[in-house]
């Protein structure tokens, strides 16, 4: 615990946060849930603020603050201020809803529009702008608690630094420690400086801002958030050690200049997320168990989405292994996780037989043996794992997500795949090990930072995608060869994984040592 001199008011200003039901996405909503608790029993005060969704201000116990004006594309907008109760209260951490115009443009508690690739980020692009304007205007005319600290979450948030650097009216705001995460560099939210209703000028008309900030360095009529935030803040905070250092080199996306600079100032930092370690750890429970709790979800999709032949594939099968009367006797590989390009580009890698390396990787199992996959995302990627689990039993292929599913999958499996082609960070290894499930996985990014190849997990890496799908199955082979011929290697490999521990207080401890200060 911090000593009452050092306790601060840190606001974190995000668009996910898991407190709040429906509030996720992705591996942010999870750090904006746990982190906040973690930095409160250090002893500081944490204000969490997400725009106020639908679904948030239907919570028992949900309530509005006075409406005020914000400034947006020349006009003002009304705005109003809610407070939330979590389903997990936390003394010291409180929840804050943003309501605005446009929030619901693409749907009723949606957090992302997710625009195709004629108009990239357009519509959540204007949203956060909007967003980042009623946050602005709130902490200037004090209807939000000042803060010591402003912790800026991803691109989304990024423009809230540029408001206070470029209008006159919010440069009180400059007085504040302004902190920035970078979740997912990928993702940099670029939209046109002026000339399309979604641009910077449109949104702010008359706001002063200097190029070398914010403008994009490959495409000079373009505003780029993500680098306004690199640019703007006194911390940029890298999601794990490992990242911090790729982001440097082939993995900056764009923008290596700056983060080098960054580095150079001091000003870039690598801190690993955590992972809440509950008590007592769900068991494995053995894979009826599990196949009862896939057939519930399985069916509950099918009444949603009836006709769809994913899930009438998918009911099928857990039906013919329910039928069989007994446990398959082999390995349980698992995978959870969104279906896209980062996460699951390597196992459609082509083979030098012209088959994909998912196909190769069901081929390393024995008869007894499955693959399960959950996950959704990508149409092209579902249609893709849809089209392997048809010419092969071995896939049990779940097409969607549920979070009531992924603790017993974690805990049933005998080894986690995660060959993601970059990785800032990572949860699913950490819950993964925490269960007792070693992992398999591409050393890259939090990954390193994570698993010890031999020790709690495998790793493999390679030069290009070919050669890094052929390490896979390399190492996926010593694996399955490990378990099958040397159990008691085996079983000090499952201990090892299931004892490594990421405290979120590590992590706290860290920021509040190397961020906030």
């Amino acid at each position: 615990m911090s000593s009452p001199e050092a306790r601060l008011h840190i606001l974190m200003v995000a668009a996910e946060n898991a407190a709040l039901p429906g509030g996720k996405v992705g591996g942010m909503g999870d750090v904006l849930r746990d982190l906040p608790r973690a930095l409160a029993d250090r002893g500081h005060r944490v204000t969490v603020l997400t725009p106020a969704h639908a679904p948030f201000l239907g919570l028992p116990g949900a309530s509005a603050g006075s409406v005020f004006e914000a400034p947006f594309a020349g006009s003002p907008q009304r705005c109003r201020v809610w407070q939330l109760p979590a389903p997990r209260a936390h003394a010291g951490v409180s929840y804050l809803g943003l309501e605005y115009p446009g929030l619901a443009s693409c749907g009723e508690g949606r957090i992302y529009c997710d625009d195709g690739a004629q108009r990239p980020f357009a519509s959540d692009a204007t949203r956060y702008a909007r967003f980042c304007s009623a946050v602005a205007q709130a902490l200037t005319a004090g209807l939000l608690p000042w803060p010591d600290v402003v912790h800026l979450h991803d691109w989304h948030t990024a423009g809230l630094a540029v408001l206070a650097r470029g209008y006159p009216r919010f440069a009180p705001l400059q007085a504040l420690r302004w902190v920035y995460t970078i979740h997912n560099l990928a993702l940099q939210g670029i939209r046109p400086l002026r000339g399309d209703a979604s641009s910077l000028e449109a949104w702010f008309p008359g706001l002063y801002f200097d190029p070398a900030w914010i403008g994009d360095p490959r495409y000079a009529d373009c505003y780029n958030p993500m680098r306004a935030g690199i640019t703007l803040c006194q911390r940029v905070h890298a999601v794990s050690p490992h990242y911090a250092r790729e982001i440097l080199g082939e993995a900056g996306e764009g923008l290596t200049g700056d983060l080098r600079l960054a580095e150079a100032q001091g000003r870039l930092v690598g801190i690993l997320n955590g992972c809440e370690y509950p008590a007592p750890e769900m068991p494995g429970r053995g894979f009826p168990w599990l196949a009862a709790l896939l057939s519930e979800q399985v069916e509950r999709w099918l009444r949603e989405q009836p006709g769809q032949g994913v899930h009438q594939l998918a009911r099928r099968r857990l039906a013919a292994l329910r039928d069989s009367g007994s446990e398959p006797p082999g390995t349980l590989l698992t995978s959870v996780g969104r279906l896209t390009d980062q996460k699951v580009r390597l196992l459609e890698q082509a083979m030098p037989d012209g088959r994909s390396c998912l196909a190769h990787v069901l081929d390393c199992l024995g008869p007894g043996d499955r693959l399960l996959v959950l996950g959704s995302g990508d149409p092209a990627k579902e249609q893709f794992f849809h089209a392997v689990a048809e010419a092969d039993e071995r896939l049990l292929f779940l097409c969607g997500y549920s979070e009531t599913l992924a603790d017993p999958i974690y805990a049933s499996g005998d080894l986690f795949l995660m060959p993601s082609s970059f990785e800032p960070c990572g949860i699913s290894q950490m819950l993964a090990m925490r269960a007792g499930q070693p992992c398999l996985v591409h050393a890259v990014g939090g990954l390193v930072d994570t698993v010890t190849d031999g020790v709690n997990g495998f790793r493999f890496s390679g030069d290009s995608d070919p050669a890094r799908a052929a390490a896979l199955l390399e190492r996926l082979e010593t694996a399955l060869r490990l378990r099958r011929q040397q159990p008691r290697r085996w079983r000090a490999l499952v201990e090892a994984a299931r004892a490594t521990r990421f405290p979120w207080s590590d992590a706290a401890r860290a920021c509040e040592l190397r961020l906030y200060r």
